[in-house]
């Protein structure tokens, strides 16, 4: 992460004395932000912000962006964030405004997404009165926010809002939130940059101490079955290419958590692919039999896990993390690493190498193991039996007709799934989604925001019909604003992952899950009308030798958003999978059908 976000940044002009100019909180709030480094904020203004909108007038380096619902801000902020690396901005008034923005914080909490988000809120003399559009926002987002600043004078916005960059970009990234009372906003004061401001007891450990590095190394050396189990914190790290040195000077497996795809490229011969819920059986497995896990950036969540009791039984453990918090949480570590993993994975490198000297390991039985379970279960999937596109097949498309450089935005269920699984990964900040929170909603915004962040790379939004209904406003956005990006519906006409549930585990009783979007005459809506009436390029795909010619004409077209709606069976499931709460060995017997799981095998 990079160091003190405003070391480097200049000083405004003084004033015509020398002293510094006197600038309303509004005015601070924007000359902040520009000297900052920001350049893109995503924003819906009322009443209580209404003082910080009226100086983005006179902004001068700063591009904001009107969307059309607070939801859609906060998600565009995430994936501008996720895709470049910045700290991503959402504006938003007090009240409704603000807690529109609470799903988005939410989601950038749990998957430690570096965010900003900056509210307006009442005068402050009017605050814990019940007044017209209060709302404590600093209280709601307590539990899944970095850290909140409640400001209330003028000549405290600068310092707030340093803080907040450096909070959210720094250690553990995630979001901060800034309320600002409409009173600070409109008052003036002193602009003084750079503030000067401390954070006491905030210190992320970024060098690891050296003797847990020396164990560690000892510990795989000593390995017969290590695997590296790799999380998203290696590309929120920058660590990717640290990754590959070690795992080459190792050898030892690689697998990949969903928030990690493209944290190791997927065409290297130590990839065995995704773990968990729906992850690939060799790398399922390769954690579950292993001696050794070298968890990077990961947090043993329960989708990777599975039953918690049962997960890697014979398995040491050495756990690298910069948050100090997450160690031990669900897994004890025998060797416990707090600190940058790019670092440590230096560190780490330097160690291995001097641990086994000429003598690496080969790990040849464990490879030989390995390369057996990718030979017997390749991911792979049938054809549907009702004529509809096979909704895998479209995603793998998509993937090989844009190739690694295309940014590649899920929403939440089948679709996010198959996207992760059927599409190659090459390189880091390519795959977004929502992981932690599965946020529905999430992707159409979220690809909004990548593609102001990254607008020479293609950038599809891989949707689901349920999911897009949720946001599809923002098509409005992008196309006033000149964003073109692909929008992929994988049109199921259900809520297809609940759908999958209520056929393995309740008997196929589809309760309230058909959403009526594709597979008759009604289509309420009718995507491609609704694509239309919005001003983008629209698709209707349902036959096979249709899908690569509207791929194509997607990646061809960028003068406007693309609307590709793909009309695909409502049978088709994600597989392999491990019900929730067994086993993750059981992933060999679940592949192909649900038997009865036994929870305490």
């Amino acid at each position: 992460m990079p160091a003190d976000p405003i070391s480097a940044v200049p000083r405004p002009p003084a004033s015509s004395t020398g002293a510094p100019p006197v600038l309303s909180g509004a005015q601070a709030v924007v000359r902040s932000l520009e000297l900052l480094g920001v350049d893109d904020v995503f924003g819906l203004p009322g009443g209580a912000i209404l003082p910080a909108y009226d100086a983005l007038m006179g902004a001068n380096t700063l591009n904001h962006i009107l969307v059309r619902h607070e939801q859609g801000a906060g998600h565009a902020a995430e994936g501008y964030a996720a895709a470049s690396g910045r700290v991503g901005v959402a504006i938003a008034t007090s009240g409704p405004g603000a807690t529109n923005l609470v799903t988005a914080i939410a989601d950038a909490y749990m998957d430690s997404v570096p965010f900003v988000a900056i509210t307006g809120q009442v005068f402050s003399t009017l605050m814990g009165t019940d007044a017209f559009q209060e709302a404590d926002i600093v209280g709601i987002t307590m539990p899944v926010t970095k850290h909140s600043f409640l400001v209330r004078r003028a000549e405290d916005i600068p310092a707030a809002l340093a803080q907040a960059f450096e909070i959210a970009s720094t250690g553990r990234p995630g979001p901060v939130l800034v309320d600002i009372t409409k009173d600070a906003q409109e008052n003036k004061a002193p602009f003084i940059w750079p503030p000067k401001y401390d954070l006491p007891g905030y210190r992320p450990v970024t060098k690891a101490h050296g003797k847990q590095i020396q164990a560690a190394a000892a510990l795989i050396s000593e390995a017969q079955k290590p695997v590296l189990y790799v999380g998203g914190g290696v590309i929120r790290g920058r660590a990717s290419e640290e990754l590959r040195t070690f795992a080459e000077t190792t050898g030892v497996p690689v697998v990949t958590t969903l928030m990690a795809r493209g944290a190791f490229p997927d065409s290297h011969p130590q990839h065995l692919g995704m773990p968990g819920m729906h992850g690939a059986v060799p790398a399922v497995l390769a954690l579950q039999e292993s001696d050794l896990i070298v968890a990077l950036g990961a947090r043993f969540d329960d989708r990777v896990t599975g039953k918690a009791a049962l997960f890697a039984p014979h398995a040491k453990v050495v756990h690298v993390d910069i948050d100090p918090a997450e160690i031990g949480k669900i897994r004890a570590a025998e060797v416990p690493i707090v600190g940058d993993v790019r670092e440590v994975l230096v560190d780490l490198d330097t160690a291995y190498r001097s641990a086994v000297g000429s003598d690496r390991p080969e790990f040849a039985e464990w490879w030989q193991y390995l390369r057996g379970l990718q030979d017997q279960y390749p991911l792979g999937f049938a054809e549907s039996s009702d004529g509809l596109l096979a909704p895998q097949h479209v995603i793998q498309r998509i993937g090989e007709l844009t190739g690694p450089e295309g940014v590649y935005v899920a929403g939440v269920g089948q679709h996010q799934m198959w996207s992760a699984q059927f599409i190659k990964y090459e390189r880091p900040n390519s795959w977004l989604n929502s992981g932690g929170a599965g946020t529905m909603g999430y992707s159409v915004p979220a690809a909004m925001g990548a593609k102001v962040s990254q607008p020479d790379r293609p950038v599809w939004a891989i949707d689901g019909d349920g999911c897009f209904q949720m946001t599809n406003q923002e098509l409005a956005t992008c196309v006033l604003n000149n964003i073109p990006i692909k929008v992929a519906i994988i049109n199921n006409s259900s809520l297809g992952m609940v759908r999958q549930w209520q056929t393995l585990f309740y008997d196929g009783r589809y309760s309230h899950t058909e959403l009526n979007t594709g597979h008759d005459t009604r289509r309420i809506p009718d995507f491609v009308k609704l694509a239309d009436s919005y001003g983008c390029l629209a698709i209707r795909v349902e036959r096979e030798d249709e899908i690569d010619d509207a791929i194509r004409l997607a990646l061809e077209t960028n003068d406007r958003p693309v609307v590709i709606d793909f009309v695909v069976s409502s049978d088709a499931m994600v597989w392999p999978m491990v019900p929730q709460g067994v086993s993750n060995s059981y992933i060999q017997y679940a592949r192909d059908h649900a038997p009865a799981f036994d929870e305490e095998a």
